[in-house]
């Protein structure tokens, strides 16, 4: 006769799961914009699809071509949302939600896998806060929040064998995950796949029977495949390059928990590390089988991934935190250990929310005292922004690459950060007269010209923007500068660091011809 399972702790219980899971809103909610690096640039698209219509200084910097790509999620929830509460409160409220949907759906996954959340899955819940997350990769990363709430779904329809209404249920639920975002779409095939595989053996399929059934089984997943053949047509065709770089490979597997401080950010990743290397080769520890393969397959995918795909950059990156989870969520410690484990698991949960509590709060008091700026732009002005940035990259990124585009948003002025890739967004820009200092990465500039990648020294910079183009200049964080570069120019705002320039003497200091032309974003 077998034991009688133990009860359940209280953070393996559907409430307390839940609880930990809106733990992970905490770092959120003081700031007044969530300080993600990449968020202002993407706040410009937001503003663009939602006002360009009406307004004419927008018609005349952006243009806006919408399509069926696989990266749309917060660009379709904001349009209902910022009717009722704005755009920057609507913006916010999405963001939030994004960290404890990726908690829940890590939570949720492993109670269907294992029976009960192992204390194993605790160490993943920290993941909500990836790399990817703060670098502001919301589309992303909302997908795979939706990605891992829907495998807990489909898993827990299969073991109540409810598979026709799984099927009826995950036919639009795949189209709206790809439309997030296509990476959540085609990791949640990789964990639907694996899971059926391991079913249908289970079942008694054997040889090639068993991926065949698997692949039966996922079908309802397979309607994106003709939306990506729409996608990856016409004008939309973003570049892929980047193969085989060993070095930043290695790099991103200690990024995967990066935010502010090296020495809490390092040991906690490291901590994750240590722990999959402990389970994966203990034989003390269950594993689950599906969740072993996917976890594989992904960190094999991370492996072959170029850093570039269909214009989206830092592809490889991205994959990387997410496969660490799927393999902590793979395994089950033994009973002797569970206890400790847990304790530890939830401690560490509590040191990652402190510590990116705390560094949210400095990045926004940041962030608040460069906008002040934008209080000194007049509405549909034609700004150019420099944002000093180290030439070599420093652990602690100030966040401030795309603060500009903020101006396009309170503003509705051109600002000179966003992105033009095909196949990566929706928006481009359309103000011709910024030539080259009209788009993404004109606005990075370096103290000393960098050997890689070729970055602009501001200097060059103040040399060879088209004056006759602009009419507000506003350094941020800026290195130190030749002042004969900004003569002319009358200074109206300064926080004792970034300074905002009224453009007044349009006379070009150099020929454009000099041009030397900085490289694209890497």
């Amino acid at each position: 006769m077998s034991a009688a399972p133990s009860p359940l702790a209280w953070w393996q219980t559907w409430w307390g799961m839940a609880a930990i899971a809106l733990l992970c809103a905490a770092p959120l909610v003081w700031p007044a914009l969530p300080p993600l690096l990449d968020l202002p640039g993407h706040m410009v698209a937001y503003k663009v699809e939602i006002d360009r219509g009406r307004s004419l200084w927008l018609q005349q910097y952006y243009s806006l071509h919408w399509a069926p790509i696989g990266n749309l999620g917060v660009n379709l929830l904001v349009v209902p949302l910022e009717k009722l509460v704005g755009l920057e409160r609507a913006v916010k409220l999405i963001v939030l939600a994004i960290p404890p949907m990726i908690a829940a759906g890590f939570l949720w996954t492993a109670r269907e896998v294992h029976g009960r959340a192992p204390a194993t899955a605790l160490f993943a819940v920290p993941l909500a806060y990836s790399y990817p997350f703060v670098f502001g990769f919301l589309n992303f990363t909302l997908s795979m929040g939706a990605c891992f709430l829907a495998f807990a779904l489909w898993l827990r329809l299969g073991r109540l064998a409810r598979t026709r209404l799984r099927a009826a249920l995950f036919v639009p639920l795949s189209v709206l995950v790809w439309l997030a975002h296509t990476f959540g779409w085609g990791t949640l095939g990789v964990l639907a796949f694996a899971a059926e595989w391991r079913r249908a053996h289970e079942g008694g399929a054997r040889g090639a029977e068993a991926p065949a059934k698997a692949a039966l089984a996922c079908l309802p997943l397979a309607v994106p495949v003709l939306l990506m053949l729409v996608w990856r047509s016409g004008d939309v065709a973003g570049e892929t390059r980047g193969w085989l770089a060993v070095v930043p490979k290695v790099n991103y597997i200690l990024y995967a928990l990066r935010d502010r401080w090296a020495w809490v950010d390092i040991p906690a990743i490291l901590a994750v590390l240590a722990l999959v290397a402990w389970g994966w080769t203990s034989r003390r520890f269950a594993k689950a089988p599906a969740l072993a393969g996917a976890a594989a397959f992904l960190l094999l995918l991370y492996l072959l991934l170029p850093q570039k795909i269909f214009g989206s950059s830092y592809a490889d990156m991205r994959i990387m935190p997410f496969a660490l989870a799927v393999a902590l969520l793979a395994l089950k410690p033994p009973a002797q250990a569970a206890r400790w484990l847990a304790l530890a698991g939830l401690a560490f949960i509590g040191l990652r929310t402190a510590a990116e509590t705390a560094s949210f709060a400095l990045y926004d008091r940041s962030w608040r005292s460069e906008l002040v700026a934008l209080d000194h732009v007049p509405r549909g002005a034609r700004l150019v922004s420099f944002v000093g940035t180290p030439c070599r990259g420093e652990w602690t990124m100030a966040r401030l690459d795309h603060l500009p585009g903020l101006a396009a948003v309170r503003r509705e002025a051109f600002s000179n950060d966003q992105w033009s890739v095909a196949g990566a967004q929706l928006n481009r820009v359309a103000y011709a007269p910024a030539g080259r200092f009209g788009r993404d990465p004109s606005q990075i500039v370096r103290l000393h010209d960098c050997p890689v990648n070729r970055w602009p020294t501001l200097d060059m910079s103040l040399r060879q923007f088209p004056r006759g183009a602009f009419d507000y200049l506003w350094l941020v964080n800026p290195p130190a500068w030749d002042k004969r570069l900004t003569a002319g120019m009358a200074p109206v705002w300064t926080n004792g660091r970034s300074v905002l320039f009224r453009i007044v003497d349009r006379t070009q200091p150099v020929s454009l011809s000099t041009d030397i032309l900085p490289a694209e974003r890497p």
